[in-house]
């Protein structure tokens, strides 16, 4: 079910709600994938949570998307797939993807355009789409990378050192060289790996004759 909200409720997203529908494709920990939008009933559900697409909205494309439900989730994978390409190059610093700068140039085409609008006997600000709600919120979400990309905001942008999570996330740490996306999960998860391999390193002798000596 979609909550029903007032005809002007949906905001631009922040780089924090990209981050966030990127890692709705994660990893549980263990390095094995874990697929949060499993249908597009659930990735409208993430939308609308996330104040990008209104409830009535997200009813229409539900009902316009009968069919084939599988062509809207196709667009939400797909362009989320995308940009988390476009965030590993930043972060690698390398070239993105061909195939994921087209996926995202084509994605922006939906960005919303202001105009004034009459409401109750003032002004008000509206919003004109160039695709349907679906696009335009995906196009929302892409727009952070854009202007991350354009103030040259990049040098914190991460992707957490545990191969078993690789969550993106923002590092806002004093000194700038945090590697997990959190110290209380992914931290200690490694410093555990790393206590474990050291109990099982063996031991290596220094007696005479001892395991690891060397003969004369």
């Amino acid at each position: 079910m979609y909550r029903d909200d007032p005809p002007d409720h949906r905001h631009d997203a922040s780089l924090e709600d990209t981050f966030a529908f990127l890692n709705t494709d994660e990893l549980d920990g263990a390095g094995h994938p874990v697929e949060n939008l499993r249908s597009i009933g659930a990735a409208l559900s993430w939308l609308v949570e996330h104040d990008l697409v209104h409830a009535k909205e997200a009813h229409r494309v539900v009902a316009a998307t009968a069919g084939r439900p599988e062509d809207g989730l196709a667009r939400v994978h797909g362009a989320r797939a995308a940009m988390r390409e476009i965030v590993e190059a930043l972060v690698a610093g390398r070239p993105a993807e061909p195939a994921a700068l087209a996926t995202v140039n084509a994605v922006l085409e939906a960005r919303a355009v202001p105009m004034l609008l009459a409401h109750e006997g003032a002004l008000a600000i509206g919003h004109r789409h160039g695709g349907d709600p679906l696009d335009g919120a995906l196009a929302a979400l892409a727009g952070p990378l854009v202007a991350l990309v354009a103030a040259g905001d990049r040098d914190r942008l991460r992707i957490c050192a545990n191969d078993g999570c690789r969550w993106v996330f923002h590092d806002t740490s004093r000194t700038g060289r945090r590697r997990w996306c959190s110290m209380a999960s992914c931290g200690n998860r490694a410093k555990a790996a790393r206590h474990r391999a050291r109990r099982r390193r063996p031991a290596v002798s220094t007696a005479p004759g001892g395991a690891g000596s060397t003969a004369g």
